[in-house]
């Protein structure tokens, strides 16, 4: 038998994989980016990004910090030029920094500090900086956390205290504790910033934390005004968002104009006087706005992560060799597709979920516009929930993914070690998930509230966030009957999904304070994931087409409601939701059969599910996720530019390796001399 090239086999491998799926790619693809349109604009997007050597990707592991923030300066002129020879509409320009996903120093500009002020700033301030704030002629960041300070926004520091004999406010940094700290972009960036900090009013008293708009450095030379110390923080953990400039700010009593406090909703008069805005938090528009976008970029990391892992497993062999000589593919084991298809299960999902998330807020958002509130609370504790569940799911998915690609997984070739890096911070910012869980349980707790003193009327007023606690209701119907038949029934599943989450939020009303430390975490667990369950059911309901496509994608769907179940078995059986029937056998061992049964359904179109996402290699950037399965040669070519290899005696060998080598050489002469 003549001896098998396993690099030409792992272009047979991915070759075969696609050509035993009858799934229509462009059908999933539309369905994914929500339209062929949409799909060929982002298609058209990288095209011009990846053909462009500004945005090359190979050097990227081997530069410096400094290198990368200048790199991504450079990126960042580049993309700003090319929105202006293309004639990008805003919608392109946003598809094309979606298609970079690279953090950037811009990214904050972009984010929240042009949000913000746009939909919070006075029709004065707006006149004045608008223009410039959507054509970058300043770049900004948004100043929230503090050194000493970061989820308990009411409790932050920083001053803004109104002067009415100059019609000015002082922004001021009174303590260490009070510096600014982790801002994106205010490093070495930005010019100007949005700076959250608590407003004193005439003789002292304090209304609390408000946004107001400040210039930080000069136009002219980039130096930083008078009164105000800024700089970058430092390195992150284990070199993540290495591009970005995170940086510190404090404020001495610096003084700036009364039409620069984003006064559209809350305001001060020039008297001093404060006028309250129509809703308490209704300045969390532009954090709600960044959470909400967070769904999207959570489904697009567990996709990249999903479409890398299982390119690779399926080309991987290892094992014993059957007849043919060859071993067996990674993917087979059900060890390996049991951790890899559910994260491909959670990227449809999310991606979906983002989509729906994205047009609530545009709703939500377009009635504040007008000062309708009525839609604040709701999409608060979804994106709250939701910005908790996302992020560490997506967090968990990328090392999981990561790991199931062995030793090779390890190197930064794999591309997975640096998502996982820039993705593990999403679980602290914008609300560290620990305390947001505490918000989603509040939030609870007070639709059960309202629920029990409704009467009549309790179920219509449910919200899509709280309509899980209808099962509460005594019109309800028990919780249902676990069958062989209940793993395949999609709705079933919902439904039991459902019912923990109910259960557990009554008996989270009825529990002593502090009688159980990981209850919040378990019920903003379970709220959001009955959302999600929610979500899911009329996603398959409305599918935009069926046949054998639409089978799989049920099935994917289903899979993930599945394991979701299997996640939360200790809090299903804790309310005794998998009661005992007339069939034999335990009823979650015939869950994990089911679950296994749809992964090898599923299995034969694994590699067809993640092309659909359509990631080009430029963008995947990863030597083992590579299209063509080719993944050893990939993996070489990488290795060949390395710095290290350019030289084959490095450096540092006459002053340190060959004084080493004579040293212990030395050493050995002498001891065998002492033995004769």
């Amino acid at each position: 038998m003549a001896p098998i090239d396993p690099n030409q086999q792992t272009a047979k491998d991915m070759l075969k994989a696609r050509e035993k799926s009858s799934l229509n790619i462009p059908v999933l693809r539309n369905f994914i980016y929500g339209g062929h349109a949409e799909w060929e604009t982002y298609q058209k997007m990288v095209q011009i990004l990846s053909s462009d050597p500004t945005f090359e990707k190979s050097s990227r592991a081997f530069l410096t910090r400094t290198e990368m923030y200048n790199r991504a300066l450079a990126m960042t002129l580049r993309m700003q030029k090319l929105k202006d020879e293309h004639k990008w509409s805003p919608r392109e320009t946003t598809i094309a920094s979606i298609a970079l996903d690279e953090g950037m120093p811009i990214t904050l500009h972009q984010a929240a500090f042009e949000p913000v002020t746009m939909s919070q700033g006075s029709p004065e301030l707006l006149k004045k900086y608008g223009a410039l704030i959507a054509n970058r002629g300043i770049v900004g960041c948004y100043l929230q956390t503090e050194l000493g300070h970061g989820s308990n926004v009411s409790q932050l520091e920083t001053t803004a205290t109104f002067i009415p004999e100059t019609k000015e406010f002082e922004i001021h940094s009174p303590t260490v504790t009070s510096t600014k700290w982790w801002i994106g972009s205010l490093g070495k960036t930005s010019t100007h910033g949005v700076v959250q900090a608590r407003l004193i009013l005439p003789g002292g008293k304090d209304a609390g934390p408000h946004l107001f708009f400040i210039q930080l450095r000069s136009l002219e030379d980039h130096r930083v005004l008078p009164g105000i110390q800024i700089g970058d923080i430092g390195p992150k953990a284990m070199g993540g968002y290495a591009a970005v400039d995170h940086g510190f700010a404090r404020f001495n009593h610096v003084r700036i104009p009364h039409e620069q406090m984003l006064s559209k909703f809350a305001q001060v008069t020039d008297e001093g006087k404060y006028v309250q805005p129509p809703h308490a938090k209704i300045s969390y528009g532009g954090m709600l706005y960044i959470r909400s976008t967070m769904v999207s970029a959570a489904g697009r990391v567990m996709a990249k992560a999903a479409t890398v892992s299982i390119r690779y497993a399926t080309v991987r062999r290892q094992g014993n060799k059957d007849a043919s000589g060859l071993e067996r593919q990674v993917i087979t084991y059900p060890s390996t597709y049991y951790r890899l298809l559910p994260i491909l299960s959670h990227a449809y999902v999310y991606i979906q979920l983002g989509r729906n998330l994205s047009k609530s807020f545009d709703a939500m958002a377009s009635r504040l516009a007008s000062g309708d509130t009525s839609l604040l609370a709701e999409i608060h504790a979804t994106t709250s929930g939701l910005k908790v569940l996302c992020t560490t799911t997506s967090i968990q998915d990328v090392e999981v993914a990561r790991r199931s690609m062995g030793g090779h997984g390890y190197s930064a070739f794999a591309g997975l070690g640096r998502v996982y890096a820039d993705q593990v911070p999403s679980a602290t910012y914008e609300g560290d998930n620990f305390v947001l869980d505490q918000q989603v349980v509040r939030g609870a707790l007070k639709s059960l509230r309202a629920l029990k003193s409704a009467g009549n009327k309790a179920a219509s007023n449910l919200t899509p966030s709280s309509a899980y606690l209808r099962l509460l209701l005594p019109s309800s119907s028990a919780p249902p009957t676990i069958t062989n038949e209940t793993w395949s029934n999609s709705r079933a599943l919902i439904l039991l999904l459902e019912w923990r989450a109910a259960r557990i939020v009554a008996s989270r009303a009825t529990m002593p304070e502090d009688s159980d430390a990981s209850v919040d975490q378990r019920v903003s667990r379970a709220v959001s994931e009955a959302f999600v369950a929610a979500q899911v059911g009329e996603m398959i309901s409305g599918l935009p087409f069926g046949g054998y496509d639409g089978r799989v994608i049920e099935g994917l769907f289903r899979l993930y409601l599945l394991t979701n179940v299997e996640a939360a078995l200790v809090d299903i059986l804790s309310f005794g939701l998998l009661p005992s029937t007339n069939q034999s056998g335990d009823p979650t061992s015939r869950l994990r059969a089911a679950i296994n049964i749809l992964c090898r359904e599923l299995l034969p179109e694994a590699i067809p599910l993640t092309d659909a996402f359509g990631f080009s290699d430029w963008e995947l950037d990863s030597a083992l996720g590579v299209y063509d399965g080719r993944v050893y040669e990939a993996l070489w070519e990488r290795a060949q530019s390395e710095p290290l290899n350019q030289t084959e005696v490095p450096a540092g060998y006459e002053s340190f390796i060959k004084p080493l080598l004579e040293r212990g050489q030395r050493l050995a002469s002498e001891a065998s001399k002492s033995k004769l």
